[in-house]
């Protein structure tokens, strides 16, 4: 065994819950004090525990009522606290902080209506206990060949037990997630510890000629182990402690490598390395006492200001208990140092067995802080934003001669005066406690602690963008608008002519003649503003950028609608709008005017229609005429008049001229003219024989 190196795992020997487990069952008084199933996987260590008169007990009912209870690493069940609680049994929960965390998932997940599944020993005591989080009805796989087609029509979600190998793990995950139809949830439990465990022990076996794994020979991480070594390494040896060691096994290899479980004690590592009194060492071989040494004192590694990723392995009221890469012992992260608004443990639990990142503040001891590190990030990621390009604000806290001052972080700014904005800035100290939009011009000195910034290339920037924008838009709208369009548009202001309306972006007017047939006073009697109303468009004038659209084209006119509502012979009330020597012209509704021609206003003979008729007159006619295609409406008033009696005619004496002569003879032909100048000037009525015919008298 001449010239044999030894290598040593660096993360042997109790992980922090088996150790807080054991210290608790070596310290606590032993009177009336009882563990709830083996402390750990390891009979050396079960047997100096049982010595102090602790007694190890599978069965609840064995505990006395009153007395304590040790709740080992591995944890139990919801319903093992409720039966204490009733019994008035203390507990003393040496659960560790990774098998809680899986607990609380469980039980979540199964609140949630999800169906758990543990990937782990069906008979281990973890999983036993995480299984009574969630009502025993989860789901326990232990190897790729079991049948997984019962979560093939569930909602799943998958917890490990924290000591079960991570590449067999993998390789049941990529299996259910291949036969579950549904979602599945995957939390990868695994505690840190086991992973390191794992990964350290195949590198050795892939380097050394032999392996020694030194633990239980019930323990499952050291079985885990053992199995890992033997994958990558044809000469793995198992040994409980070292009365199970033969140095004969182990004679013919030149780089033996030695494996420790996390219930394995560094005592029985020794007592191994003991036995092995005539190995010849040379200068490289590493000792147990060498790697403890290395690993303590591997703090003194770190420098002020050195960026590290930790692990969190507890959270509590002072803070987080934290590994550094390379260490054994913790350090405590003080809960002013994590980055919250108010530190609360339990809202950290959940991170235990989680990486996080920390900054190196202090040494001798190492002091960390987490904030800091967030401020650092923060300002390496901002100035990096800045020398590419983007936009950052500050406000301004000072001025002098040459601009602007201020300062973003540990870095100070600058703005020069010709750079705040388009054109001459003549006083400065306005901008003082106002924002400002900057972009880097250039960072000064070699410390990079400066930075020249100018708001106006964004202004100027920003400009030309809006013109840009607004010039594509508007060649957009005139290549996509003819007149004859039929266009939805949204009133946006009016005006005493007429309202702006807005058609996909683009002021578009609507005159306030092209509101309504019937005419308007205001342009709000028609279109409300805010609300979005249809228009035709009527012209388009693209090199002026102007659009004419009308409302009223697409609203029915008065006389469209007459037909169906009047009819020859009706009688209508109306007012008298406009008056001419031939008639009077009457409103019957807006936009709908009839006549009423002067010899239709009374029986007696009228000179002129206003001796009977004055402008605003309300009045009864009778329709005479109705041509709703002309737009034409005779009306007659003495229609509805009773006709007055005529006088007798005196008998024509012989040789006597006939009554009137000639100028009742020019009578018929005056009432002629003027039928003949409103038949071409008037909107329709009766004929002229009909006409004369009634003012015979």
């Amino acid at each position: 065994m001449k010239n044999m190196q030894i290598c040593i795992a660096k993360s042997g020997g109790f992980c922090r819950g088996v150790r807080n487990a054991v210290d608790t069952a070596l310290t606590v008084p032993p009177e009336n004090t009882y563990i709830y199933g083996e402390i750990i996987h390891n009979p050396d260590v079960v047997a100096q525990i049982e010595k102090r008169g602790i007694r190890t007990v599978e069965d609840l009912r064995e505990v006395p009522s009153g007395a304590a209870v040790i709740i080992r690493s591995h944890g139990v069940g919801k319903d093992v606290y409720r039966r204490c609680e009733e019994r008035g049994i203390k507990v003393i929960d040496c659960t560790c902080g990774f098998v809680r965390r899986t607990q609380r998932i469980v039980e979540r997940e199964h609140a949630a209506g999800r169906t758990v599944a543990i990937i782990g020993g069906k008979s281990h005591p973890e999983v036993i206990g995480i299984n009574g989080w969630c009502e025993n009805s989860a789901c326990v796989f232990s190897d790729e060949g079991e049948d997984f087609s019962v979560l093939a029509d569930k909602d799943v979600s998958v917890v490990v037990q924290t000591t079960f190998s991570a590449k067999k793990f993998d390789k049941i995950i990529k299996i259910i997630e291949k036969v579950c139809k549904k979602k599945v949830a995957v939390f990868r439990t695994i505690c840190y510890t086991t992973i390191e465990r794992q990964a350290e022990a195949e590198k050795l076996a892939k380097q050394c000629d032999a392996v020694l794994v030194i633990g239980g020979l019930n323990s499952s991480n050291t079985n885990k182990l053992y199995d890992v070594c033997r994958e990558h390494c044809d000469h793995v040896f198992r040994l409980e402690n070292a009365d199970s060691f033969d140095q004969k096994i182990i004679k013919n290899y030149k780089k033996l490598g030695i494996v420790t479980g996390a219930s394995t004690p560094d005592e029985q590592t020794r007592e191994v390395l003991t036995k092995m009194v005539d190995i010849e060492t040379e200068e490289n071989v590493t000792t147990m006492e060498d790697v403890v040494a290395g690993m303590d004192s591997a703090q003194t590694k770190f420098k002020k200001g050195d960026i590290v990723k930790a692990i969190v392995s507890d959270a509590t009221d002072d803070g987080l208990q934290v590994l550094l890469p390379g260490t054994k012992k913790e350090i405590l992260l003080d809960k002013n140092e994590v980055d919250c608004e108010e530190y609360s443990k339990d809202a950290y639990a959940a991170m235990i067995g989680g990486d996080i990142e920390l900054m190196v503040v202090g040494l001798n001891p190492v002091k960390l802080s987490q904030k800091m590190i967030k401020q650092a990030k923060e300002e390496e990621a901002m100035l990096s934003s800045i020398e590419a390009g983007e936009e950052f604000s500050v406000v301004c806290t000072g001025c002098n001669k040459g601009g602007l001052t201020s300062s973003l972080g540990t870095y100070s700014v600058f703005v020069p005066a010709r750079e705040i904005r388009s054109g001459y800035v003549k006083e400065l100290d306005k901008y003082i406690g106002k924002k400002l939009r900057l972009k880097m011009l250039e960072i000064k000195n070699e410390r990079r602690k400066e930075i020249i910034a100018s708001q106006r290339v964004i202004i100027e920037a920003e400009k030309q963008a809006r013109e840009a924008e607004k010039q594509a838009q508007e060649a957009a709208f005139f290549a996509n608008i003819h007149v004859g369009d039929v266009v939805e548009g949204k009133v946006e202001r009016v005006t005493s002519f007429g309202a702006f309306v807005s058609v996909n972006g683009f002021d578009c007017l609507a005159h306030i003649s092209d509101l309504s047939w019937t005419g308007v006073q205001n342009v709000t009697d028609v279109l409300e503003i805010g609300q979005v109303y249809q228009f035709k468009v009527l012209k388009v004038d693209e090199e002026k950028k102007k659009v004419s659209i009308g409302y009223k084209q697409l609203q029915p006119q008065p006389w469209d609608l007459v037909e169906g509502k009047y009819a020859e012979g009706d009688v209508v009330e109306g007012k008298v709008v406009r008056i001419t020597p031939f008639g009077a012209f009457v409103e019957v509704e807006k936009g709908v005017d009839g006549l009423v021609h002067v010899s239709q206003i009374s029986y007696e003979w009228l000179e002129n229609p206003t001796s009977a008729l004055s402008i605003g007159q309300e009045v009864s006619a009778k329709i005479l005429a109705l041509d709703p295609a002309a737009k034409k409406m005779s009306l007659s008033i003495k229609a509805l008049q009773p006709r007055p009696e005529q006088p007798a005619r005196r008998e024509r004496e012989e040789g006597e001229a006939p009554r009137g002569g000639k100028r009742a003879r020019r009578e018929p032909r005056e009432y002629s003219d003027e039928m003949t100048s409103w038949k071409e000037d008037s909107v329709g009525g009766a004929s002229i024989a009909d006409l004369l015919g009634q003012h015979e008298d």
